[in-house]
């Protein structure tokens, strides 16, 4: 099966070439090495030629349907590896480049995985990606290809014009211990892409003068559809640069906004804190943000204390609380299910922490319980609330595992066995007039419809138990927050034969007066009680540590599990030991 039969992004990428070739398609700022930034921008002619020549030298070692890894770093030579790879008839490997001196296991894993014939990477870090490739474990070397250094006399003539159904292989970005490719068709993501439109932009169309502002890495699978595919496929132009650019100094995301027509851009719900208490009114004189089309949050829960926490930080810069805009997707879905509009003015919706953690939904008043994003319930794809055990649809009000259906969904994991396939080709039993059957991905998430709005409460293998009753770790989390500020993880530790609540909390602030114990003490005091008075639950211990000691995956998710087990072997460098 090929994909000819279908538009492609790469059928976008020469068609836009042909009709606008002079027309800017993307930019990225390099931060690295100029902290004023310096600027590279191709047109659409010309990154369609150079996905072109990438593909010629990558044809010259590859065949048809092989894997091609790609290990660069963030910048447009990144963007021709992943376009040329595809136009060479090969399954693109996104993949991160490993910093100087870090274990070389999840490469490995991946090589492994993949047994990729070539590793495309730049002449700056060809000697680092060199050293992994030799450190692979495979019995055949792939050859190594500096995408900076083709030559397009070098390209042959013809090109493959019957594509692979698979465009690429999304891997996990590290929150289990062996990554898993997601298999992702060009169908995927058009598709996907067709249903972000239909849902953000409703009610008035995209603007043609729209430019996709992103800092978010393209190994991820928000960055890369939203840095990469989104400008191609909707013929807007990039406006790009780095996660480090971004951790450095966040206003300079924020400029971008300003400075940018029509920006519509991303982030995980971290960076939304981080942006409003690092950006100064200094770094956005002269600026406004009135013409922001809107911003995606999503990546982890998104939770409304950021959202308004940001709206208001800007909101004298002309940014309005209608820009945000939610979302709750996976990677097995290429990337997004749901949407939502914030809106600060409506009433939160606030449930009953006890009737949740029991599987029901019961609203509660302002100020208590816990508050959930409203998104909307997608007429496509499909989605359902389903019994996980039963495999029926579960009614309004009831919290089920969140099931999806439609073009997005990915076709497996790459290399797998039946048995770990599981989350893929399920089929409900009894469906509602007008369900489909089969097939259907269970994404772990869990979820409820209320009211004709969907509400994700958290990961079914988050969930936890403690003496009997089910907790959300976000919930506790988002408790502990409002008084550290920091990045905190709510864990089930088994304690003394029972299950125990543990929470680790990074801890940014300093000992005002010196005295640390005392200080340490009182924060003690006051996030046990809170913890106590919002969940009814004593924490067995909290282990306060510095900024940067809980694991995180790439995309700055919480890796609960390593967490628990960092806990267990006494690993966390603790500021009350």
């Amino acid at each position: 099966m090929t994909s000819t039969a279908r538009s492609t992004i790469l059928s976008m990428l020469h068609g836009r070439a042909t009709m606008r070739p002079d027309d800017v398609a993307m930019t990225f700022t390099d931060y690295a090495r100029d902290p004023s930034g310096i600027r590279e921008t191709l047109t659409w002619s010309q990154l369609s030629r150079r996905a072109t020549s990438v593909a010629g030298d990558i044809a010259q070692h590859a065949s048809v349907g092989d894997r091609a890894v790609i290990l660069a770093p963030q910048g447009l030579d990144y963007v021709a590896a992943f376009l040329g790879s595809m136009q060479a008839g090969l399954i693109a490997v996104p993949l991160p480049l490993p910093h100087r001196g870090s274990t070389h296991e999840r490469v490995s894993t991946v090589f492994e995985d993949t047994s990729p014939t070539v590793v495309l990477t730049t002449s700056e870090v060809a000697a680092d990606v060199g050293d992994y490739v030799d450190r692979s474990r495979l019995g055949t070397a792939p050859k190594l290809v500096e995408i900076d250094a083709t030559a397009s006399a070098n390209a042959p003539t013809a090109l493959p014009t019957d594509l692979p159904n698979t465009a690429y292989l999304q891997y996990s970005s590290g929150s289990t211990r062996q990554p898993t490719g997601v298999v992702l068709t060009h169908r995927n993501l058009t598709a996907n892409f067709e249903q972000l439109m239909r849902i953000f932009f409703a009610d008035a169309p995209a603007p043609t003068d729209m430019t996709i502002v992103s800092w978010l890495p393209f190994y991820h699978d928000m960055g890369l559809v939203l840095g990469i595919c989104a400008p191609i496929l909707g013929g807007f132009r990039a406006e790009l640069t780095s996660p480090v650019a971004f951790l450095e100094k966040p206003s300079r995301w924020v400029r971008a906004l300003a400075e940018s027509s029509h920006a519509w851009s991303s982030a995980p719900n971290f960076a939304f804190d981080m942006a409003a208490r690092k950006t100064t009114d200094a770094d956005l004189a002269g600026l406004t943000l009135n013409q922001v089309r809107g911003i995606i949050s999503g990546a982890e829960r998104v939770e409304p204390a950021t959202l308004r926490r940001f709206v208001d930080r800007f909101a004298h810069f002309g940014f309005r609380d209608d820009m945000m805009r939610p979302s709750y997707g996976l990677a097995e879905a290429t990337v997004f299910v749901a949407g939502g509009t914030w809106s600060d003015s409506a009433p939160e919706s606030h449930f009953d922490v006890d009737e949740l953690g029991a599987g029901r939904v019961q609203r509660c008043a302002a100020g208590k319980g816990t508050v959930l994003v409203r998104y909307q319930v997608p007429q496509s794809p499909v989605l359902r609330i389903v019994d996980g055990e039963s495999k029926r649809e579960c009614p309004p009000d009831v919290i089920g595992e969140i099931w999806v259906h439609g073009e997005n969904v990915a076709d497996g994991y790459w290399n797998k066995p039946p048995q770990e396939q599981l989350g893929f080709g399920a089929a409900l039993v009894d469906p509602s007039p007008g369900t489909p059957d089969a097939p259907w991905l269970r994404t772990g998430d869990l979820g409820f419809v209320h009211g004709d709005e969907l509400f994700v409460v958290g990961r079914i293998k988050d969930l936890l138990i403690v003496r009997g009753r089910n907790h959300y770790p976000e919930d506790i989390e988002v408790t502990v927050q409002e008084i550290t500020a920091g990045r905190v993880a709510a864990l089930a530790v088994p304690v003394g034969g029972t299950e125990e609540l543990v929470t680790v909390i990074e801890l940014k602030m300093r000992a005002p007066d010196g005295d640390v114990a005392r200080w340490l003490g009182g924060v003690k005091s006051e996030v046990t009680a809170a913890i106590s008075k919002a969940h009814g639950l004593n924490a067995a211990d909290l282990v306060f540590v510095a900024p940067g000691s809980i694991p995180t995956t790439t995309s700055g998710k919480i890796r609960r599990a390593a967490c628990a087990e960092q806990y267990r072997q006494d690993q966390f460098a603790r500021l009350d030991a």
